[in-house]
């Protein structure tokens, strides 16, 4: 009687298991599409095109670019917030979308709480530039002259709201120094304003100006990640030289409407850490000076959090008004 009971049990255990992975949604059952918030052709762009090929083989779909750039990525962030669950469809999160969520008055979505991010997918560091001309041969030197001649020091960087104009006030704000931050509509005019000596320093995504430093027009002072950049490894940090506080950093990774069930989430990271894994998105994503690092959903989700408190705080010390 007692074996009988075990019996009985054990092909009840074994009947409810078969109903549960039975119940489950095959996935992914369509082609994905992943909706990227920046105009095809940029670092954003190239990175998800990187990852779409291998990810679209190892899944067995088609995964598809959606290039939805302008209005600050609300545009494309709204149109996977108001997708169907299902993680057929993706969106190409970013430093971007933190600023967003800390500098426009209100969204159509809640940053945190429409989003599930599956994993990052890279870095790319943040600099502090000068010409090569520049009497300014360190960090040191050039805080040094900034504090003895108070709003005098000129820095660089591009569009009001962007990621890098936010680390430039961070840098304001975290050396303690009395500075101008002036705008310019993009990379191209802000180096050739740096070669002009129209500002004394640059910040400024290190990626694009590398080969102005490469070619030795312009030099590097610091970089501004928490770790030194594999790009340009022999810059130190910002963090190493003093400036507590100056870490800011250019980030991608992928997320998916927060309702979609924790197994197509716990799938596509699975699939993304072995799709970032492969000799060939390694060697694309270096070569667009991006380094590849992926992370679990809950690490995804620590950075978007801490990237909003951050520049929240910064556009508020700064008197950036919201939009």
């Amino acid at each position: 009687m007692q074996r009988r009971r075990v019996f009985a049990a054990a092909a009840a255990s074994l009947a409810l298991t078969a109903l549960r992975v039975h119940a489950q949604p095959a996935f992914p059952t369509k082609a994905l599409r992943i909706v990227v918030p920046f105009a095809a052709g940029g670092v954003g762009d190239l990175t998800a095109r990187a990852v779409a090929t291998v990810l679209a083989a190892r899944l067995g779909q088609p995964v598809v670019i959606d290039n939805r750039p302008g209005a600050g990525g609300v545009a494309a962030a709204d149109a996977v917030a108001r997708a169907e669950p299902d993680g057929h469809t993706l969106f190409l999160l970013s430093n971007g979308t933190a600023v967003s969520a800390s500098l426009f008055k209100s969204l159509p979505y809640d940053t945190l709480a429409d989003f599930a991010p599956v994993s990052t997918l890279g870095f790319f560091d943040i600099a502090v530039l000068v010409p090569a001309d520049s009497p300014h041969r360190t960090l040191a030197q050039l805080l040094a002259h900034a504090r003895a001649h108070p709003g005098q020091l000129n820095i660089g960087s591009i569009n009001i709201g962007s990621t890098q104009h936010l680390a430039a006030e961070l840098f304001k704000s975290s050396a303690a120094i009395d500075a101008q931050v002036v705008p310019f509509n993009g990379t191209p005019a802000l180096i050739t304003a740096l070669r002009g000596r129209q500002v004394d320093v640059g910040v400024e995504i290190l990626g694009p100006t590398l080969p102005q430093v490469r070619a030795g027009a312009l030099r590097v002072l610091a970089v501004t990640g928490e770790q030194r950049s594999v790009v340009l490894p022999d810059a130190p940090t910002a963090v190493e030289l003093g400036v507590k506080g100056f870490v800011a950093a250019s980030w991608n990774a992928l997320a998916v409407p927060s309702r979609t069930p924790r197994a197509v989430v716990d799938r596509l990271q699975r699939e993304v850490v072995a799709t970032v894994a492969t000799p060939a998105v390694q060697q694309q994503l270096r070569a667009l000076n991006v380094e590849p690092r992926t992370s679990t959903p809950e690490q995804a989700a620590a950075l978007l959090k801490t990237d909003i408190d951050r520049w929240r705080a910064v556009m508020e010390r700064a008197g950036i008004p919201k939009q």
